[in-house]
Protein backbone atom coordinates (compact mmCIF):
# COMPACT_ATOMS: atom_id res chain seq x y z
CA UNK A 1 0.00 0.00 0.00
CA UNK A 2 3.05 2.16 0.18
CA UNK A 3 3.67 5.06 -2.84
CA UNK A 4 6.87 5.06 -4.32
CA UNK A 5 7.61 8.00 -2.12
CA UNK A 6 7.05 6.47 0.80
CA UNK A 7 9.33 3.71 0.11
CA UNK A 8 12.00 5.77 -1.10
CA UNK A 9 11.54 7.74 2.77
CA UNK A 10 11.90 4.37 4.31
CA UNK A 11 14.81 3.51 2.08
CA UNK A 12 16.13 7.28 3.65
CA UNK A 13 14.68 6.31 7.19
CA UNK A 14 17.23 3.31 6.56
CA UNK A 15 20.35 5.13 6.23
CA UNK A 16 19.87 7.62 8.72
CA UNK A 17 19.06 4.78 11.23
CA UNK A 18 22.46 3.00 9.74
CA UNK A 19 24.30 6.21 10.63
CA UNK A 20 22.28 7.01 13.77
CA UNK A 21 24.01 3.33 14.78
CA UNK A 22 27.22 4.39 13.93
CA UNK A 23 26.80 7.49 16.55
CA UNK A 24 25.02 5.61 18.75
CA UNK A 25 27.66 2.74 18.84
CA UNK A 26 30.17 5.74 20.33
CA UNK A 27 27.67 7.11 22.69
CA UNK A 28 26.31 3.70 24.02
CA UNK A 29 29.30 1.73 24.39
CA UNK A 30 30.05 3.38 27.99
CA UNK A 31 26.51 2.57 29.00
CA UNK A 32 26.58 -0.23 31.45
CA UNK A 33 23.46 -2.84 30.56
CA UNK A 34 24.06 -5.21 33.70
CA UNK A 35 20.83 -8.11 32.38
CA UNK A 36 20.40 -7.07 29.00
CA UNK A 37 22.97 -5.79 26.88
CA UNK A 38 23.92 -8.07 24.16
CA UNK A 39 20.44 -8.85 24.16
CA UNK A 40 19.31 -5.89 23.90
CA UNK A 41 21.89 -4.68 20.78
CA UNK A 42 20.82 -7.52 18.82
CA UNK A 43 17.49 -6.92 18.71
CA UNK A 44 15.92 -5.55 15.43
CA UNK A 45 12.66 -4.15 17.06
CA UNK A 46 11.39 -3.33 20.21
CA UNK A 47 7.47 -2.96 20.16
CA UNK A 48 6.12 -0.81 23.60
CA UNK A 49 3.22 -2.46 24.61
CA UNK A 50 1.77 -6.07 24.28
CA UNK A 51 -2.05 -4.95 23.52
CA UNK A 52 -3.06 -6.56 20.14
CA UNK A 53 -1.83 -4.12 18.14
CA UNK A 54 1.64 -4.80 19.30
CA UNK A 55 0.85 -8.53 19.23
CA UNK A 56 -0.19 -7.99 15.51
CA UNK A 57 3.27 -5.85 15.37
CA UNK A 58 5.40 -8.16 16.82
CA UNK A 59 3.40 -11.37 14.86
CA UNK A 60 4.76 -9.69 11.59
CA UNK A 61 8.52 -8.93 12.30
CA UNK A 62 9.18 -12.12 13.61
CA UNK A 63 7.27 -13.74 10.24
CA UNK A 64 9.91 -11.48 8.55
CA UNK A 65 13.04 -13.17 10.38
CA UNK A 66 13.15 -9.95 12.88
CA UNK A 67 14.28 -10.26 16.50
CA UNK A 68 11.82 -8.33 18.58
CA UNK A 69 11.65 -7.08 22.05
CA UNK A 70 7.80 -6.77 23.83
CA UNK A 71 8.04 -4.88 26.47
CA UNK A 72 5.18 -3.70 28.70
CA UNK A 73 4.71 -2.86 32.12
CA UNK A 74 1.76 -5.14 33.15
CA UNK A 75 2.39 -8.70 33.73
CA UNK A 76 2.22 -11.36 31.53
CA UNK A 77 -1.51 -11.91 33.02
CA UNK A 78 -2.16 -8.90 30.80
CA UNK A 79 -1.24 -9.79 27.39
CA UNK A 80 -3.75 -8.73 25.08
CA UNK A 81 -4.72 -5.71 26.66
CA UNK A 82 -8.07 -4.10 26.08
CA UNK A 83 -9.13 -6.42 23.50
CA UNK A 84 -9.17 -9.24 25.81
CA UNK A 85 -12.01 -7.44 27.42
CA UNK A 86 -13.79 -6.34 24.66
CA UNK A 87 -16.93 -7.85 22.66
CA UNK A 88 -14.98 -8.59 19.79
CA UNK A 89 -17.45 -7.01 17.38
CA UNK A 90 -15.57 -6.35 14.15
CA UNK A 91 -16.69 -4.17 10.91
CA UNK A 92 -16.71 -5.94 7.55
CA UNK A 93 -18.54 -4.87 4.29
CA UNK A 94 -20.46 -7.21 2.48
CA UNK A 95 -19.47 -10.36 4.44
CA UNK A 96 -21.09 -13.94 3.83
CA UNK A 97 -22.86 -12.96 7.65
CA UNK A 98 -24.41 -9.76 5.70
CA UNK A 99 -25.58 -11.60 2.66
CA UNK A 100 -26.87 -14.70 5.07
CA UNK A 101 -29.13 -11.87 6.42
CA UNK A 102 -29.96 -10.27 3.48
CA UNK A 103 -27.71 -7.23 3.98
CA UNK A 104 -26.66 -5.85 0.62
CA UNK A 105 -23.34 -3.69 1.41
CA UNK A 106 -20.59 -2.16 -0.84
CA UNK A 107 -17.87 -0.35 -0.69
CA UNK A 108 -18.95 2.41 -2.15
CA UNK A 109 -22.03 3.09 0.98
CA UNK A 110 -19.42 1.60 3.14
CA UNK A 111 -17.75 4.81 2.63
CA UNK A 112 -20.16 6.87 1.98
CA UNK A 113 -20.81 6.23 5.75
CA UNK A 114 -17.47 6.60 7.06
CA UNK A 115 -17.07 9.98 5.18
CA UNK A 116 -20.42 11.08 6.87
CA UNK A 117 -19.58 10.25 10.16
CA UNK A 118 -15.77 11.01 10.43
CA UNK A 119 -16.53 14.33 9.66
CA UNK A 120 -13.00 15.24 8.39
CA UNK A 121 -12.26 18.98 8.61
CA UNK A 122 -8.77 19.11 9.44
CA UNK A 123 -6.81 19.92 6.52
CA UNK A 124 -7.63 16.51 4.31
CA UNK A 125 -5.44 17.94 1.21
CA UNK A 126 -2.84 19.71 3.04
CA UNK A 127 -0.01 17.74 3.93
CA UNK A 128 0.40 19.61 7.14
CA UNK A 129 -3.47 19.12 8.06
CA UNK A 130 -4.34 17.09 10.97
CA UNK A 131 -6.28 14.80 8.86
CA UNK A 132 -4.38 14.39 6.02
CA UNK A 133 -2.99 10.82 6.94
CA UNK A 134 -6.56 10.37 8.87
CA UNK A 135 -8.09 10.40 5.29
CA UNK A 136 -5.93 8.58 3.46
CA UNK A 137 -6.03 5.77 6.56
CA UNK A 138 -10.23 5.42 6.71
CA UNK A 139 -9.95 5.06 3.06
CA UNK A 140 -7.81 2.46 2.82
CA UNK A 141 -9.14 0.64 5.99
CA UNK A 142 -12.77 0.22 4.37
CA UNK A 143 -10.86 -1.27 1.61
CA UNK A 144 -9.81 -3.53 3.40
CA UNK A 145 -12.63 -4.00 5.24
CA UNK A 146 -14.82 -4.63 2.33
CA UNK A 147 -11.41 -6.81 0.76
CA UNK A 148 -9.08 -9.43 2.56
CA UNK A 149 -9.81 -8.47 6.24
CA UNK A 150 -12.35 -10.84 6.76
CA UNK A 151 -10.37 -14.06 4.39
CA UNK A 152 -6.98 -12.95 6.29
CA UNK A 153 -8.81 -13.66 9.72
CA UNK A 154 -10.49 -16.69 9.08
CA UNK A 155 -7.37 -18.11 7.79
CA UNK A 156 -6.30 -17.71 11.11
CA UNK A 157 -9.04 -19.29 12.54
CA UNK A 158 -11.16 -16.51 13.54
CA UNK A 159 -14.57 -17.45 13.28
CA UNK A 160 -18.48 -15.22 13.78
CA UNK A 161 -21.85 -15.45 15.47
CA UNK A 162 -23.77 -15.31 12.16
CA UNK A 163 -25.98 -12.33 13.05
CA UNK A 164 -24.91 -9.28 12.24
CA UNK A 165 -25.46 -6.59 14.72
CA UNK A 166 -26.38 -2.87 13.66
CA UNK A 167 -24.69 0.02 15.59
CA UNK A 168 -24.75 3.68 15.40
CA UNK A 169 -27.55 3.77 13.05
CA UNK A 170 -27.29 7.44 12.92
CA UNK A 171 -31.33 8.90 12.41
CA UNK A 172 -30.45 11.82 9.88
CA UNK A 173 -29.38 11.76 6.51
CA UNK A 174 -27.89 9.13 3.78
CA UNK A 175 -24.66 11.17 3.73
CA UNK A 176 -24.90 11.80 7.49
CA UNK A 177 -23.76 9.69 10.69
CA UNK A 178 -24.54 5.82 10.76
CA UNK A 179 -24.32 2.20 9.30
CA UNK A 180 -27.04 2.55 6.71
CA UNK A 181 -26.95 -1.38 7.15
CA UNK A 182 -26.07 -3.38 9.89
CA UNK A 183 -21.73 -4.17 10.03
CA UNK A 184 -21.31 -5.40 13.45
CA UNK A 185 -19.57 -8.91 13.28
CA UNK A 186 -19.54 -10.55 17.06
CA UNK A 187 -16.69 -13.17 17.56
CA UNK A 188 -17.00 -16.38 18.22
CA UNK A 189 -15.24 -16.40 21.12
CA UNK A 190 -15.70 -12.31 21.79
CA UNK A 191 -12.16 -10.44 22.55
CA UNK A 192 -10.31 -13.13 23.56
CA UNK A 193 -10.64 -14.80 20.21
CA UNK A 194 -9.48 -11.85 18.36
CA UNK A 195 -5.87 -11.78 20.73
CA UNK A 196 -5.80 -15.34 20.51
CA UNK A 197 -4.52 -16.37 16.67
CA UNK A 198 -1.76 -13.63 17.15
CA UNK A 199 -0.31 -14.18 20.59
CA UNK A 200 0.11 -17.70 19.51
CA UNK A 201 2.12 -16.44 16.87
CA UNK A 202 4.27 -14.50 19.30
CA UNK A 203 4.71 -17.66 21.59
CA UNK A 204 5.74 -19.42 19.10
CA UNK A 205 8.37 -16.92 18.17
CA UNK A 206 9.16 -16.90 21.70
CA UNK A 207 10.03 -20.28 21.74
CA UNK A 208 12.18 -19.80 18.13
CA UNK A 209 13.91 -17.50 19.45
CA UNK A 210 12.53 -14.29 17.49
CA UNK A 211 11.05 -12.91 20.33
CA UNK A 212 12.03 -12.32 23.70
CA UNK A 213 8.85 -10.51 26.75
CA UNK A 214 10.03 -8.13 28.77
CA UNK A 215 7.49 -8.14 31.25
CA UNK A 216 6.82 -4.85 34.15
CA UNK A 217 9.29 -3.04 31.82
CA UNK A 218 7.80 0.60 31.90
CA UNK A 219 8.90 2.68 29.03
CA UNK A 220 10.18 6.54 30.16
CA UNK A 221 11.93 7.63 27.35
CA UNK A 222 12.27 6.98 23.83
CA UNK A 223 16.22 7.05 23.25
CA UNK A 224 17.29 9.34 20.34
CA UNK A 225 20.66 10.30 18.27
CA UNK A 226 21.66 12.27 16.12
CA UNK A 227 18.18 12.63 15.26
CA UNK A 228 17.25 8.69 14.86
CA UNK A 229 15.53 6.21 17.52
CA UNK A 230 17.90 4.31 18.74
CA UNK A 231 16.19 2.34 21.96
CA UNK A 232 13.96 2.90 24.61
CA UNK A 233 15.09 3.60 28.22
CA UNK A 234 13.07 3.06 31.92
CA UNK A 235 12.50 1.19 34.79
CA UNK A 236 11.82 -2.40 36.02
CA UNK A 237 9.04 -2.34 37.95
CA UNK A 238 8.78 -5.31 40.72
CA UNK A 239 7.33 -8.85 39.92
CA UNK A 240 3.71 -8.70 40.29
CA UNK A 241 1.18 -11.87 40.32
CA UNK A 242 -2.17 -9.08 39.59
CA UNK A 243 -4.58 -11.31 38.21
CA UNK A 244 -6.08 -9.78 34.26
CA UNK A 245 -7.54 -6.35 34.37
CA UNK A 246 -6.20 -6.19 37.83
CA UNK A 247 -3.81 -2.46 39.27
CA UNK A 248 -0.53 -3.87 39.43
CA UNK A 249 2.35 -2.45 41.46
CA UNK A 250 4.09 0.44 40.84
CA UNK A 251 7.27 -0.22 42.98
CA UNK A 252 10.61 0.11 41.03
CA UNK A 253 13.44 -2.12 41.17
CA UNK A 254 15.94 -1.08 38.79
CA UNK A 255 16.11 0.31 35.46
CA UNK A 256 17.15 -0.51 32.05
CA UNK A 257 18.35 0.76 28.42
CA UNK A 258 17.57 -1.57 25.55
CA UNK A 259 18.82 -0.88 22.31
CA UNK A 260 17.11 -1.35 18.43
CA UNK A 261 16.77 0.73 15.28
CA UNK A 262 13.06 0.86 15.64
CA UNK A 263 10.67 1.42 18.01
CA UNK A 264 7.21 0.60 17.58
CA UNK A 265 4.78 2.18 19.96
CA UNK A 266 1.56 0.35 20.67
CA UNK A 267 0.51 1.32 24.33
CA UNK A 268 -2.50 2.07 23.78
CA UNK A 269 -5.11 5.31 24.64
CA UNK A 270 -6.11 7.16 27.90
CA UNK A 271 -9.32 6.07 29.10
CA UNK A 272 -8.20 5.03 32.25
CA UNK A 273 -6.56 8.65 33.08
CA UNK A 274 -9.72 11.16 33.86
CA UNK A 275 -7.79 13.52 34.45
CA UNK A 276 -6.16 13.51 30.55
CA UNK A 277 -9.51 13.06 29.58
CA UNK A 278 -11.07 16.05 31.24
CA UNK A 279 -7.92 18.16 29.40
CA UNK A 280 -8.65 16.80 26.33
CA UNK A 281 -12.11 16.92 26.05
CA UNK A 282 -13.71 19.30 23.56
CA UNK A 283 -15.59 22.82 24.27
CA UNK A 284 -18.07 21.46 21.75
CA UNK A 285 -18.93 18.70 23.70
CA UNK A 286 -19.66 20.94 26.97
CA UNK A 287 -18.23 20.97 30.15
CA UNK A 288 -16.84 17.21 30.96
CA UNK A 289 -18.56 15.12 32.89
CA UNK A 290 -17.45 15.48 37.04
CA UNK A 291 -18.53 11.67 37.56
CA UNK A 292 -17.29 9.31 35.07
CA UNK A 293 -17.18 4.90 34.88
CA UNK A 294 -14.15 3.66 33.65
CA UNK A 295 -14.54 1.27 30.88
CA UNK A 296 -10.59 0.14 30.44
CA UNK A 297 -8.30 -1.15 33.05
CA UNK A 298 -6.27 1.32 34.94
CA UNK A 299 -2.73 0.74 33.67
CA UNK A 300 -4.36 2.42 29.90
CA UNK A 301 -3.47 5.85 31.05
CA UNK A 302 -1.95 7.73 28.19
CA UNK A 303 1.81 7.68 29.26
CA UNK A 304 3.44 6.90 25.36
CA UNK A 305 1.92 10.17 23.82
CA UNK A 306 3.96 12.51 25.57
CA UNK A 307 6.80 10.57 26.22
CA UNK A 308 6.55 9.39 22.06
CA UNK A 309 6.19 13.33 21.58
CA UNK A 310 9.02 14.26 23.45
CA UNK A 311 10.82 11.95 20.71
CA UNK A 312 9.96 14.37 18.05
CA UNK A 313 6.29 13.31 17.43
CA UNK A 314 3.07 14.89 16.60
CA UNK A 315 -0.02 14.35 18.58
CA UNK A 316 -2.87 15.24 16.75
CA UNK A 317 -7.23 15.94 17.20
CA UNK A 318 -6.52 15.16 20.68
CA UNK A 319 -9.45 17.27 21.24
CA UNK A 320 -11.25 13.61 19.87
CA UNK A 321 -12.35 10.23 21.84
CA UNK A 322 -15.09 8.45 22.05
CA UNK A 323 -16.80 8.11 25.52
CA UNK A 324 -20.07 5.60 25.78
CA UNK A 325 -22.95 7.14 27.44
CA UNK A 326 -24.61 3.83 28.77
CA UNK A 327 -22.51 2.61 31.15
CA UNK A 328 -23.46 0.59 34.38
CA UNK A 329 -21.48 1.00 37.54
CA UNK A 330 -20.06 -2.63 38.12
CA UNK A 331 -21.36 -4.60 41.08
CA UNK A 332 -18.27 -6.85 40.75
CA UNK A 333 -15.40 -4.26 39.15
CA UNK A 334 -12.02 -5.43 38.28
CA UNK A 335 -10.60 -2.10 37.87
CA UNK A 336 -10.94 0.84 39.23
CA UNK A 337 -14.20 2.58 38.95
CA UNK A 338 -15.21 -0.38 36.37
CA UNK A 339 -18.08 0.36 34.38
CA UNK A 340 -19.92 -1.86 32.02
CA UNK A 341 -21.31 -0.78 28.63
CA UNK A 342 -25.16 -1.39 27.80
CA UNK A 343 -24.99 -1.91 23.94
CA UNK A 344 -29.37 -1.21 23.59
CA UNK A 345 -31.36 -2.67 21.43
CA UNK A 346 -33.93 0.59 19.86
CA UNK A 347 -36.68 0.05 22.11
CA UNK A 348 -35.83 1.76 26.11
CA UNK A 349 -37.57 5.35 25.78
CA UNK A 350 -34.57 7.99 27.31
CA UNK A 351 -34.75 10.42 29.41
CA UNK A 352 -31.82 12.61 31.04
CA UNK A 353 -31.95 13.68 34.76
CA UNK A 354 -34.92 15.61 34.97
CA UNK A 355 -37.24 13.20 33.04
CA UNK A 356 -37.64 14.81 30.06
CA UNK A 357 -37.29 12.54 27.19
CA UNK A 358 -34.58 12.94 24.28
CA UNK A 359 -35.08 13.71 20.91
CA UNK A 360 -33.71 12.55 17.53
CA UNK A 361 -30.77 11.36 17.32
CA UNK A 362 -30.65 10.34 20.99
CA UNK A 363 -32.01 7.16 20.48
CA UNK A 364 -30.73 3.83 22.14
CA UNK A 365 -28.14 2.77 19.69
CA UNK A 366 -27.84 6.06 16.89
CA UNK A 367 -25.35 8.38 17.96
CA UNK A 368 -23.53 8.18 20.89
CA UNK A 369 -21.15 11.51 20.50
CA UNK A 370 -25.14 12.95 20.14
CA UNK A 371 -26.02 11.59 22.94
CA UNK A 372 -22.98 12.47 24.92
CA UNK A 373 -23.11 16.32 24.27
CA UNK A 374 -27.14 16.33 25.02
CA UNK A 375 -26.46 14.72 28.23
CA UNK A 376 -23.30 17.28 28.90
CA UNK A 377 -25.87 19.88 28.27
CA UNK A 378 -28.06 19.04 30.50
CA UNK A 379 -25.87 20.07 33.54
CA UNK A 380 -26.28 16.54 35.10
CA UNK A 381 -23.69 13.38 34.44
CA UNK A 382 -26.07 10.65 34.05
CA UNK A 383 -29.49 10.04 32.39
CA UNK A 384 -32.10 7.46 32.69
CA UNK A 385 -33.48 4.42 30.22
CA UNK A 386 -37.27 3.98 31.30
CA UNK A 387 -37.94 0.00 29.81
CA UNK A 388 -39.61 -2.96 30.75
CA UNK A 389 -38.57 -7.04 31.58
CA UNK A 390 -39.57 -7.54 27.70
CA UNK A 391 -37.26 -5.10 26.60
CA UNK A 392 -34.28 -6.35 28.42
CA UNK A 393 -34.46 -9.88 27.97
CA UNK A 394 -33.94 -9.59 24.29
CA UNK A 395 -32.27 -6.30 23.47
CA UNK A 396 -29.56 -5.42 26.45
CA UNK A 397 -26.64 -7.04 25.82
CA UNK A 398 -23.43 -6.12 27.80
CA UNK A 399 -19.76 -5.11 26.53
CA UNK A 400 -16.99 -7.07 27.75
CA UNK A 401 -16.03 -11.19 27.09
CA UNK A 402 -16.54 -11.93 31.13
CA UNK A 403 -20.33 -10.52 31.01
CA UNK A 404 -20.54 -12.76 27.33
CA UNK A 405 -20.09 -15.95 28.68
CA UNK A 406 -22.12 -18.29 26.49
CA UNK A 407 -20.19 -16.42 23.35
CA UNK A 408 -16.73 -16.54 24.70
CA UNK A 409 -16.76 -19.88 25.78
CA UNK A 410 -18.71 -20.81 22.36
CA UNK A 411 -21.54 -22.58 24.31
CA UNK A 412 -24.20 -23.07 21.68
CA UNK A 413 -26.63 -24.45 24.27
CA UNK A 414 -25.90 -21.17 26.85
CA UNK A 415 -26.37 -19.13 23.87
CA UNK A 416 -29.87 -20.44 22.48
CA UNK A 417 -31.28 -19.78 26.18
CA UNK A 418 -31.30 -16.70 25.33
CA UNK A 419 -34.25 -17.15 23.01
CA UNK A 420 -36.61 -18.30 26.40
CA UNK A 421 -34.79 -16.37 29.41
CA UNK A 422 -33.03 -13.21 30.14
CA UNK A 423 -29.33 -14.07 29.83
CA UNK A 424 -27.85 -14.33 33.91
CA UNK A 425 -25.23 -11.42 33.62
CA UNK A 426 -28.38 -9.24 32.78
CA UNK A 427 -30.51 -10.46 35.84
CA UNK A 428 -27.20 -9.91 37.92
CA UNK A 429 -26.86 -6.37 36.89
CA UNK A 430 -30.33 -5.52 37.40
CA UNK A 431 -30.51 -7.53 40.99
CA UNK A 432 -27.12 -6.42 42.28
CA UNK A 433 -26.50 -3.82 40.28
CA UNK A 434 -26.44 -0.16 42.12
CA UNK A 435 -28.16 1.72 38.73
CA UNK A 436 -31.14 -0.62 38.44
CA UNK A 437 -34.53 0.26 39.99
CA UNK A 438 -37.49 -1.93 39.41
CA UNK A 439 -41.35 -1.54 40.32
CA UNK A 440 -44.50 -2.99 39.31
CA UNK A 441 -46.17 0.82 39.24
CA UNK A 442 -44.92 3.47 37.82
CA UNK A 443 -45.75 5.43 40.89
CA UNK A 444 -43.21 3.32 42.56
CA UNK A 445 -40.42 3.23 39.99
CA UNK A 446 -40.35 6.83 39.95
CA UNK A 447 -39.99 6.77 43.64
CA UNK A 448 -37.04 4.48 43.26
CA UNK A 449 -35.24 6.62 40.68
CA UNK A 450 -35.12 9.99 43.18
CA UNK A 451 -34.27 7.54 45.80
CA UNK A 452 -31.51 6.50 44.18
CA UNK A 453 -30.60 9.86 43.21
CA UNK A 454 -31.43 11.71 46.36
CA UNK A 455 -33.52 14.39 44.47
CA UNK A 456 -36.84 14.55 43.58
CA UNK A 457 -36.02 15.34 39.62
CA UNK A 458 -38.41 13.08 38.25
CA UNK A 459 -41.83 14.40 38.29
CA UNK A 460 -44.50 11.05 38.40
CA UNK A 461 -47.36 12.99 35.97
CA UNK A 462 -44.84 14.59 33.79
CA UNK A 463 -42.80 11.12 33.14
CA UNK A 464 -46.68 9.22 32.95
CA UNK A 465 -47.70 12.00 30.41
CA UNK A 466 -44.71 11.04 28.13
CA UNK A 467 -44.69 7.52 28.55
CA UNK A 468 -48.25 7.43 27.53
CA UNK A 469 -47.93 9.45 24.54
CA UNK A 470 -45.40 7.12 23.20
CA UNK A 471 -47.57 4.04 24.28
CA UNK A 472 -50.24 5.36 21.47
CA UNK A 473 -48.28 5.62 18.70
CA UNK A 474 -48.03 1.77 18.43
CA UNK A 475 -51.65 1.62 17.78
CA UNK A 476 -50.67 1.90 14.00
CA UNK A 477 -48.59 0.73 11.59
CA UNK A 478 -47.59 4.00 11.40
CA UNK A 479 -46.54 6.78 13.37
CA UNK A 480 -44.76 10.21 13.84
CA UNK A 481 -42.21 8.91 16.59
CA UNK A 482 -38.74 8.90 15.25
CA UNK A 483 -37.95 5.99 18.16
CA UNK A 484 -41.52 4.43 17.10
CA UNK A 485 -40.31 4.16 12.95
CA UNK A 486 -36.79 2.75 14.46
CA UNK A 487 -38.23 -0.06 15.85
CA UNK A 488 -40.05 -0.98 13.10
CA UNK A 489 -37.75 -0.38 11.17
CA UNK A 490 -35.12 -2.53 13.20
CA UNK A 491 -37.87 -5.25 12.90
CA UNK A 492 -38.31 -5.45 9.22
CA UNK A 493 -34.30 -6.47 9.86
CA UNK A 494 -33.91 -10.45 9.97
CA UNK A 495 -31.09 -10.31 12.32
CA UNK A 496 -32.78 -7.77 14.65
CA UNK A 497 -36.00 -9.51 14.83
CA UNK A 498 -34.27 -12.78 15.80
CA UNK A 499 -31.61 -11.23 18.64
CA UNK A 500 -32.08 -7.88 19.40
CA UNK A 501 -35.59 -6.18 18.90
CA UNK A 502 -38.40 -6.78 21.66
CA UNK A 503 -41.69 -7.29 19.71
CA UNK A 504 -43.28 -3.44 20.17
CA UNK A 505 -45.03 -3.30 23.06
CA UNK A 506 -46.93 -0.42 25.53
CA UNK A 507 -44.59 0.55 28.00
CA UNK A 508 -47.28 0.73 31.04
CA UNK A 509 -48.56 -2.91 29.34
CA UNK A 510 -48.46 -4.51 32.73
CA UNK A 511 -47.69 -8.23 30.84
CA UNK A 512 -44.47 -6.83 29.49
CA UNK A 513 -43.10 -5.79 33.10
CA UNK A 514 -42.24 -5.19 35.62
CA UNK A 515 -41.01 -1.51 34.86
CA UNK A 516 -37.04 -0.88 34.81
CA UNK A 517 -35.13 2.57 35.40
CA UNK A 518 -31.75 2.17 34.73
CA UNK A 519 -29.04 4.99 35.52
CA UNK A 520 -27.28 5.63 32.71
CA UNK A 521 -23.43 7.08 33.47
CA UNK A 522 -20.85 8.53 31.34
CA UNK A 523 -18.17 5.58 30.57
CA UNK A 524 -14.82 6.66 29.39
CA UNK A 525 -13.14 4.26 26.31
CA UNK A 526 -11.40 4.91 23.43
CA UNK A 527 -9.15 8.45 22.50
CA UNK A 528 -9.71 8.92 18.77
CA UNK A 529 -6.69 10.93 18.44
CA UNK A 530 -2.76 10.50 18.91
CA UNK A 531 0.06 10.21 17.08
CA UNK A 532 0.29 10.94 13.68
CA UNK A 533 1.14 8.47 10.97
CA UNK A 534 2.06 7.29 7.22
CA UNK A 535 0.32 4.63 5.74
CA UNK A 536 3.20 2.73 6.65
CA UNK A 537 2.46 3.52 10.46
CA UNK A 538 5.79 5.68 10.29
CA UNK A 539 5.50 8.45 13.03
CA UNK A 540 5.78 12.12 11.62
CA UNK A 541 7.53 15.09 13.38
CA UNK A 542 5.76 18.90 13.54
CA UNK A 543 7.23 18.94 9.76
CA UNK A 544 5.10 16.14 8.19
CA UNK A 545 8.75 14.01 8.29
CA UNK A 546 9.15 10.54 9.86
CA UNK A 547 11.01 10.43 12.74
CA UNK A 548 13.51 8.18 11.92
CA UNK A 549 13.22 5.06 13.32
CA UNK A 550 10.01 5.91 14.81
CA UNK A 551 6.35 3.54 14.70
CA UNK A 552 2.92 3.53 15.99
CA UNK A 553 -0.09 1.50 15.87
CA UNK A 554 -3.05 0.71 17.54
CA UNK A 555 -5.23 3.71 19.62
CA UNK A 556 -1.87 5.61 20.92
CA UNK A 557 -1.88 6.47 17.42
CA UNK A 558 -5.88 7.11 16.54
CA UNK A 559 -6.29 3.31 15.08
CA UNK A 560 -3.80 5.26 12.11
CA UNK A 561 -2.87 8.20 11.11
CA UNK A 562 -3.55 10.38 14.35
CA UNK A 563 -7.56 9.87 14.00
CA UNK A 564 -8.80 7.36 11.26
CA UNK A 565 -12.54 7.70 12.67
CA UNK A 566 -12.03 11.67 12.39
CA UNK A 567 -15.35 12.97 14.71
CA UNK A 568 -16.97 9.40 15.50
CA UNK A 569 -16.71 5.50 14.96
CA UNK A 570 -18.91 3.52 13.09
CA UNK A 571 -18.35 0.73 15.67
CA UNK A 572 -16.78 -2.68 15.29
CA UNK A 573 -13.29 -0.67 14.11
CA UNK A 574 -11.73 0.03 17.61
CA UNK A 575 -10.50 -4.22 17.40
CA UNK A 576 -9.94 -3.95 13.33
CA UNK A 577 -8.14 -0.63 13.31
CA UNK A 578 -5.51 -2.08 15.94
CA UNK A 579 -5.31 -5.05 13.61
CA UNK A 580 -5.15 -2.87 10.67
CA UNK A 581 -2.39 -0.42 11.62
CA UNK A 582 -0.70 -3.03 13.45
CA UNK A 583 -0.10 -5.22 10.79
CA UNK A 584 0.89 -1.93 8.40
CA UNK A 585 3.34 -1.24 11.32
CA UNK A 586 5.24 -4.72 11.53
CA UNK A 587 5.14 -4.93 7.98
CA UNK A 588 7.01 -1.67 7.34
CA UNK A 589 9.33 -2.00 10.10
CA UNK A 590 10.08 -5.47 9.00
CA UNK A 591 10.91 -3.93 5.45
CA UNK A 592 13.11 -1.24 7.00
CA UNK A 593 15.09 -3.48 8.79
CA UNK A 594 15.69 -5.94 5.97
CA UNK A 595 19.74 -6.48 5.26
Amino acid sequence: MDTPEAAAGITRRRALTVAGGVVAGASLAAHAFPAFGAESQAADAIVVGHGLAGLVATAELAAAGRKVLLLDQEPEASIGGQAFWSFGGLFFVNSDEQRLMGVKDTYDLAWQDWQGTAGFDRGIDDPAGQDYWAHKWAKAYVEFASGEKRSWLAGLGVQWFPIVGWAERGGGLATGHGNSVPRFHVTWGTGPAVVEPFEKKVRAAVDAGKVTFRFRHRVDEIVTTGGVVTGVRGAILEPSSAARGKPSSRTVVGDFELRAPVVVVTSGGIGANHDLVRRNWPARMGTPPKSMVTGVPAHVDGRMLAITEKAGGRIVNPDRMWHYTEGLRNYDPIWPGHGIRILPGPSSMWFDARGKRFDAPDIPGYDTLHTLKTIADSGYDYSWFVTTQKIIAKEFALSGSEQNPDLTNKNVWQLLSRIWQTPEPIEKFKNKGEDFVVATTLTDLVAGMNKLTGTSLIDLADLKRQIEARDREIDNAYTKDVQVMGIRNALNYTGDSLSRTASIHRILDSGAGPLIAVRLNVLTRKTLGGLQTDLSGRVLDSSGNPVPGLYAAGEVAGFGGGGVHGYRSLEGTFLGGCLFSGRQAGRAAAAATAT
